[in-house]
């Protein structure tokens, strides 16, 4: 089993970084190509 890294104190950017990075919208695999054929079309932008 893996153990956690002991816990040192984390600068503010790093515990952003980190909430963005564990919220993060996940897209199913239909979304991800309807994503691609909607900026393939020019209607948005895939960035």
């Amino acid at each position: 089993m893996k153990q956690k890294p002991a816990e040192r104190p984390a600068s503010s950017e790093r515990i952003i970084r980190d909430i963005k990075r564990k919220t993060r919208k996940q897209y199913s695999a239909e979304e991800k190509i309807r994503i691609v054929l909607d900026g393939l079309r020019g209607e948005d932008s895939i960035a």
